[in-house]
């Protein structure tokens, strides 16, 4: 088929045949179709959208154009985990060794971060010597020692994935549930798991701003998930405000080690918990929801789930006396406070505005290839519902060479709002979505 002619009939609104989809996927993994007729048939989706028939059939070319993982090797039901992305999202990093400590084997593949969200690679890679480059025999070698491992996506898992997504960067293309739900679920089936767990993000901070598109965005990738035999369930989480109290790379490390020591902040260790509770009941670790949370609690209670970290980190090349010391983690040489210009509630702190001011200072990029500092971030001192008085510090910036630093301070300060009366606190976990 000529590319021509899929553009053409996507344009005028027909539905793509199985032939159409292979054709794109192939001539995208190959480099026969030119990024200027690649990007044409993305803008042609994203205005007249694809069924769900499309969309699988689009997920599952874009598996079969690279390599899949195989698991079998391992004992068990091998649950895997995805996130859409947030503000301070740390959540793999915490939830992987909790899970393994509760008896599931977590093999978890993970990407950089991108804009106004942060990357997992970019956090573990600020603890020295952590390598996410690992080959697939390092890969199963870890998870048969360790029960987890996270990597970064090698160039065989969906190929053509890794050429869409950069043109979709630069074309105005990445708002579209089918083109999303077939760049998630392409890596996660190649991934090689028999359950997923998703957390798919709403609110100022995500990509999904409304609760709407948040299920839309849900439903699809379940109906992916479920269609190609993987048993696949989406819990929606509130992404107004950052998750936590530390946005970027090494700073949230620490905050993941405050959690696995079961000090981290309440909402952070609600979520883990939540989602640890759905993957060991995924992988028959457990019979009901109580008692799989009360395990949950239990590894991190009792150091289990530091433990299965400080292995991961070890197995992985990195330095594990972090468990101990986090001061071998790098630290910006300086930090300045933004002030509350008056006194009151915080009604809200805006998760992107937020997530853009630590850019600006070096933890995050607008090119996938473009450096980050590790040690940049911000630290929030206040939440929405805190009392907060006039001149005390909402957040700090920590930064090392940060040209945009007054920039940054600004955007970090128009991020909260102040008001009178305290907040109603809307629930973390807006819904649940499963087959």
């Amino acid at each position: 088929m000529r590319a021509v002619d899929i553009i053409r009939a996507k344009r005028d609104g027909q539905p793509l045949s199985p032939e159409a989809i292979d054709t794109f996927v192939r001539g995208v993994s190959t480099g026969a179709w030119p990024d200027y007729q690649i990007a044409a048939l993305l803008m042609a989706i994203v205005l007249r959208g694809m069924t769900a028939e499309e969309t699988a059939l689009l997920t599952r070319a874009m598996v079969t154009s690279g390599d899949r993982v195989d698991l079998s090797s391992l004992p068990g039901i091998k649950v895997g985990k995805h996130s859409t992305g947030g503000v301070g999202d740390k959540v793999s990093i915490v939830l992987a060794p909790l899970a393994a400590a509760c008896g599931v084997i977590v093999p978890k593949m993970s990407g950089r971060g991108l804009g106004h969200t942060g990357g997992t690679l970019d956090k573990l890679e600020s603890i020295p010597g952590f390598r996410t480059a690992l080959s697939l025999e390092e890969f199963l070698a870890a998870l048969a020692e360790n029960g987890c491992a996270i990597m970064g996506q090698t160039a065989n898992i969906a190929p053509a994935d890794k050429k869409l997504y950069a043109l979709r960067d630069v074309t105005a293309t990445i708002e579209s549930i089918p083109l999303i739900s077939a760049s998630v679920m392409s890596k996660k089936l190649a991934e090689g798991s028999d359950a997923l767990v998703l957390d798919v993000k709403c609110g100022h901070g995500a990509f999904m701003k409304s609760i709407d598109e948040a299920r839309a965005l849900a439903r699809s990738l379940v109906a992916i998930g479920t269609s190609a035999g993987v048993r696949t369930e989406a819990l929606i989480t509130r992404m107004d405000a950052p998750l936590g109290r530390a946005v970027g790379n090494a700073l949230e490390i620490r905050e993941c080690l405050d959690t696995l020591r079961g000090r981290g902040p309440a909402e952070l260790t609600e979520l883990v918990v939540r989602l640890a509770t759905r993957m060991m009941r995924l992988a028959g670790q457990a019979t009901t929801d109580d008692e799989a949370a009360a395990r949950a609690r239990e590894a991190l209670a009792s150091g289990a789930a530091l433990a299965r970290f400080g292995r991961l980190v070890a197995r992985q090349g990195g330095d594990a006396s972090l468990v101990d010391d986090a001061r071998v983690l790098p630290q910006a040489r300086a930090r300045t406070p933004v002030p509350a210009p008056c006194s009151g509630v915080v009604l809200a702190m805006d998760a992107e505005k937020v997530g853009r001011a630590s850019m600006l200072l070096g933890a995050g990029r607008e090119r996938a290839d473009a450096p980050i500092d590790h040690a940049a971030g911000i630290v929030l001192e206040v939440a929405p519902g805190d009392d907060v008085r006039a001149g005390a510090p909402l957040m700090v910036l920590h930064h090392n060479d940060a040209p945009a630093l007054e920039e940054a301070r600004a955007l970090a300060a128009a991020a909260v709002t102040i008001g009178d009366h305290p907040p109603v606190p809307p629930p973390l976990i807006l819904d649940w979505i499963h087959a």
